[in-house]
């Protein structure tokens, strides 16, 4: 008789049920909402409306990550036809993505106005009478062009206070230094949260076998140097000099060049990774292509608290850039700090 394991009955099905069980991060982890939870408890004076806020972003993301899985299977890959308010073409899941936002985030009380990328004007939720105490802006599907190749895409997303008695313009135009929370979402080979309510940066994974978001990083810290940059060298003959002469010294040093085309993604690599993204003026993009308020503020503000530096130029913080249109762009340089400094002493 062939030899081999014996088990009792009982031994068997604890044995058979091993690969059953939840793993180990499963059973360790904590998931978003948890995490914001605790997060409310520590502060003082929490009214829980932000908790809420963030749990509709949440929802948003895994409806778009859905969308994001099937678009070959439902056929919205390409071009919606129509244009956004910045004279780009909109990707059928463009306007998906930002039909989610604005539908979910309208539903949620404390949401007093909210503003896309892809609409000329904010949107006022409820009247003027009502207490609602937060703005929300957000890039529904960062680098949507990246979708026809599988390409990774993303949302980003600010929120600011409410300023009662302002017009909806009026109180959206603040620095981004004024932001309460930021974030984005990287659809991907994973889906991924990525969070800061101004207490350091916590990063997620959507597990789908649960529908949850499951923390993988706490107090993320970007390295502080890397030996790559990520910009769009196609544009390189009409950037400013001083970003020529970098390009020039990091390609004689030994640097590598990472550009996935979606601001979400290169920036996730540099989170984890080190090293700097840019994305300086151009001929055609004069004031710089990025948005202040959708892109660039955002970003920054996950950048400076996970330890790094968010610049517009060699004098300009781009969190202390008072906007003067909500979709006002700037020129972005972020990333590792002594990277960014490398960079900023060229355009001195």
């Amino acid at each position: 008789m062939a030899q081999g394991r014996v088990l009792s009955r009982s031994s068997f099905i604890r044995w058979w049920a091993i690969p059953m069980s939840l793993s180990s991060t499963q059973q360790d982890s904590i998931t978003l909402q948890s995490h914001i939870l605790a997060s409310e408890a520590r502060q003082q004076n929490a009214s829980g409306t932000l908790s809420w806020i963030l749990s509709a972003l949440s929802i948003s993301a895994k409806m778009i990550a859905a969308n994001v899985r099937r678009a070959r299977l439902d056929d919205v890959l390409g071009e919606a036809g129509s244009e956004n308010i910045q004279g780009e073409v909109q990707q059928k899941l463009d306007v998906i993505a930002n039909d989610i936002l604005l539908r979910i985030l309208a539903a949620r009380d404390g949401v007093a106005i909210v503003a896309s990328e892809e609409n000329e004007e904010p949107v006022i939720i409820g009247s003027e009478d009502d207490d609602q105490k937060y703005c929300i802006l957000f890039d529904p599907l960062d680098g949507s062009s990246n979708l026809d190749v599988c390409g990774a895409v993303g949302t980003i997303f600010s929120i600011l206070r409410n300023r009662s008695g302002l017009s909806a313009k009026d109180s959206l135009l603040q620095r981004g230094t004024e932001q309460v929370a930021a974030g984005y979402i990287l659809y991907g080979s994973s889906t991924i949260f990525t969070l800061t309510v101004g207490d350091g940066v916590d990063m997620f994974v959507l597990d789908p076998s649960i529908g949850a978001f499951i923390r993988v990083a706490t107090n993320l810290r970007i390295p502080n140097a890397n030996k790559s940059y990520s910009m769009n060298e196609g544009n390189r003959l009409s950037f400013p000099q001083g970003h020529q002469d970098y390009l020039h010294w990091a390609q004689s040093n030994g640097y590598s060049s990472r550009y996935a085309g979606a601001m979400v993604a290169d920036v996730h690599r540099i989170l984890l990774k080190g090293g700097v993204f840019m994305y300086p003026p151009t001929a055609k993009a004069p004031a710089g292509k990025l948005r202040l308020m959708y892109e660039a503020n955002p970003m920054s503000m996950i950048v400076e608290q996970a330890g790094g530096k968010a610049m517009c130029d060699a004098s300009l913080a781009i969190q202390d850039v008072q906007p003067t249109d909500i979709h006002q762009r700037v020129p972005v340089i972020m990333g590792s700090t002594a990277e960014v400094d490398k960079v900023l002493s060229f355009l001195k």
